[in-house]
């Protein structure tokens, strides 16, 4: 039996291909004019406004009711008192942008509160007005050749540079620091189911070697920040010397944003572009399930760890094993697959950070730090213990501990040996 989430079956003759349904989005550049700017600049302050005036309204709510049945405010709530914020004469200049656009903000917040109660996000903060700026468009809008047509702005320049496939349902305007525009176009679109094929690897992540894989192949960490981290600092030093709200600053303020963006580009291509290459070669993946937000309080590594971007490649690496055919499997984040020894089990509990390779005293094996935590991540992946196992509390034995002398090559007997040994 083939259970397939959200999938469709189509039939020719008497074969039937299975196919699913994704989301796939498509962000390509714009170019709005003078006018048009304006006009985005209205919804992007009044999107802004309005996730900021509810956001308050929740929080004050909350704080002003804790002693009565219903504790905080609902979307509907917001909703319905966003229409009548429309009405006021004082709030008149929310009806010059789409009624649409609004409403989204209303459902980022809502979203953004079940988030941070599922323990997914933090708290939801304030949004900026000189950070990135977007407003959604779920409707009525429009793309014919080289110009995007949206509600009040109609006309804008748009850069296609991939042909778009599927069925458009939303659109989202983005404006950068920086002051370059973009359109992200959300598509729905069908499939084939993918085929898993290929070989099983483990993957570990690395300061040094952005990863290394339990085949022995590795990959050098780019470093995008720390090589672009000399003028950085020079840029910064230059705002920070400009005169508040003045036009030098803001250019120092674009000059200094546009690096940042160049960064982020440079890393985001790396990314898809490693993680392309592992799901399309291999049918099973198994990663090490990190806490990074964790290891980055270590300021120590904390750039290095960040600059990395393991949870971006993590979530790239899931959503194109589910396209492409790739498993995807975390493996327990206590699982000790430094120290211990890939051929015969045994446990280093001296070894630092610092140390690179080590010499296993039970078999004599050089072990390299990364290529042996790698084939440790296979092993115990294989088992198939995964997630998350917590240590014990109370000095029982763990899952993790129990799996780790499953692993152990058994040692024969005395017995069997002298079976095996030929008789004279």
């Amino acid at each position: 039996m083939i259970i397939v989430f959200d999938s469709k079956y189509v039939q020719f003759g008497s074969f039937i291909a299975v196919k699913m349904k994704i989301n796939k989005a498509y962000k390509f550049r714009i170019y709005p004019n003078k006018i048009q700017c304006e006009i985005l600049e209205k919804h992007f302050g009044c999107a802004r406004f309005i996730y900021n005036y509810f956001l308050r309204q929740r929080i004050d709510f909350y704080e002003n009711n804790q002693s009565s049945e219903k504790k905080s405010l609902t979307y509907h709530d917001n909703a319905l008192a966003a229409t009548q914020l429309k009405n006021n004469p004082d709030y008149e200049w929310l009806k010059e942008v789409n009624s649409q656009s609004l409403q989204m903000s209303l459902k980022y917040l809502d979203a953004a509160y079940r988030n941070f109660f599922n323990r997914k996000a933090k708290f939801p903060s304030f949004k900026k007005k000189h950070n990135r700026q977007s407003f959604c468009v779920p409707q009525h809008f429009s793309l014919k050749g080289n110009v995007l047509n949206i509600p009040k702005c109609p006309g804008i320049r748009i850069v296609l540079h991939r042909q778009i496939v599927g069925v458009m349902r939303s659109v989202t305007i983005s404006k950068t620091p920086s002051g370059k525009y973009f359109a992200s176009l959300l598509c729905e679109l069908d499939i084939p189911e993918p085929v898993f094929a290929g070989n099983q690897i483990g993957l570990h992540y690395g300061i040094k070697s952005f990863i290394t894989d339990s085949s022995g192949i590795s990959v050098e960490s780019p470093k995008h920040l720390g090589k672009s981290e000399k003028r950085l600092k020079r840029l910064q030093r230059r705002l920070s010397c400009k005169q508040k709200e003045s036009k030098s600053r803001r250019k120092a303020g674009k000059r200094f944003a546009r690096l940042h963006e160049k960064i982020a580009n440079r890393r985001r291509d790396f990314l898809n572009k490693t993680s392309k290459q592992l799901v399309s070669d291999n049918q099973a993946i198994y990663i090490e399930n990190l806490a990074v937000s964790d290891m980055a309080k270590n300021h120590l590594i904390a750039k290095s760890i960040l600059d990395s971007g393991w949870n971006m490649f993590v979530n790239m690496l899931k959503y194109k094993g589910k396209w492409y055919g790739c498993r995807i499997i975390e493996i327990d984040r206590y699982f000790p697959s430094s120290k211990r020894c890939h051929v015969c089990g045994y446990i280093n509990e001296s070894l630092t950070f610092k140390d690179r390779s080590w010499q296993c005293p039970e078999c004599n094996t050089n072990n390299d730090r990364e290529l042996n935590a790698a084939i440790n991540i296979l092993t115990f992946g294989r088992t198939g213990t995964v997630q998350t196992i917590l240590p014990s509390l109370d000095g029982t034995r763990t899952q993790v501990e129990n799996v780790l002398d499953s692993l152990k090559p058994e040692t024969p007997s005395e017995s069997s040996i002298q079976d095996e040994c030929p008789r004279s």
